[in-house]
């Protein structure tokens, strides 16, 4: 007889638990976030190795006119050297006489002016082709970019015979110069004003004078200081026709600057040192308008 094997007990495995959806929709918004600031993080840390590629060219300048001479014209570079001001002393004219200052005032004389007119003349010209758009706009404001397709030098030999070198000369070519970026720039400013903010204020009674004064100049702030520290910055920087228009009566920064390469050779401390106080004007003006660049930078970008 035969018998049968009394039946092995089988363990019975617990029930796996499964997560509900509002816990799978909380696990994935927290693997987003983790994925959102390891981007941000490895953005962060590209942004700033982008920033100190451009900057180091000017931290370099800025090193090398603290040198002496003899420290800057080594080879390789002695990094660690006695630091000095005697570079900014000679371009002051501490040793050779010669004052940066009439270039300097000459240089500041012809930026501020030009920036003012060209601010008075675009704001209007962009009020007529963006609020209160005339017919044919688009070629008016190809007309203005037209004018940038001419090449500076053709234009150099006729104003170099009839003109006279004097600030005011330069005041209008850079004017001239200027004005077309500036209506395409606060055009694009303008455009962004609501049209039922000035019509509200037409009803109110304000006339013209008192719409721009009291609401489009407000409102449009950021993008007039970051088209002024652009024309700024244009003018100052201007070397052509300074160099060739101007005499010893008009010269300029840029000119004044050009006039550290001599035959003698090129002191490399000097010449740092003169591009550093050069340079130092825009870049305090545009540390000033930081904050109205951006916005004003990024105000006519998206709509």
């Amino acid at each position: 007889m035969t018998t049968t094997a009394p039946p092995v007990p089988t363990k019975r495995m617990p029930l796996t638990a499964f997560p509900s959806p509002k816990e799978l929709a909380r696990a994935k918004r927290a693997r987003d976030r983790q994925s959102r600031t390891k981007r941000g993080m490895l953005l962060g840390l590209l942004a700033w190795i982008v920033g100190l590629l451009f900057v180091s060219p000017v931290l370099w300048m800025l090193l090398t006119s603290l040198h002496s001479e003899t420290n800057a014209a080594t080879n390789p570079p002695s990094l660690f050297a006695p630091l000095t001001l005697d570079a900014y002393a000679n371009f002051f004219g501490a040793n050779s006489g010669a004052s940066p200052w009439p270039a300097l005032i000459n240089s500041a004389m012809a930026s501020v002016f030009s920036t003012a007119i060209v601010l008075a003349l675009a704001l209007p010209a962009a009020y007529a082709l963006s609020i209160r758009p005339i017919k044919k706009w688009s070629d008016v404001m190809f007309f203005f970019l037209s004018t940038k397709m001419l090449p500076v030098v053709a234009g150099l030999l006729p104003i170099y015979l009839i003109a006279r070198a004097t600030v005011l000369l330069l005041i209008i070519l850079y004017t001239s110069m200027n004005l077309p970026i500036a209506v395409w720039m606060m055009r694009s400013f303008l455009s962004e004003i609501p049209v039922e903010i000035l019509e509200a204020a037409s009803i109110d009674g304000a006339n013209l004078f008192t719409i721009f004064r009291r609401v489009i100049i407000p409102i449009s702030g950021p993008g007039i200081a970051s088209t002024a520290l652009i024309c700024f910055i244009f003018s100052w920087n201007e070397l052509l026709f300074a160099s060739v228009l101007t005499s010893t009566q008009a010269i300029t920064a840029p000119v004044f600057l050009t006039g550290f390469v001599t035959s003698q050779g090129l002191f490399l401390a000097k010449v740092c040192a003169a591009a550093i106080a050069v340079s130092f004007p825009v870049l305090v003006a545009g540390f000033a308008a930081q904050d109205k660049l951006v916005q004003g930078l990024s105000l006519g970008a998206v709509k």
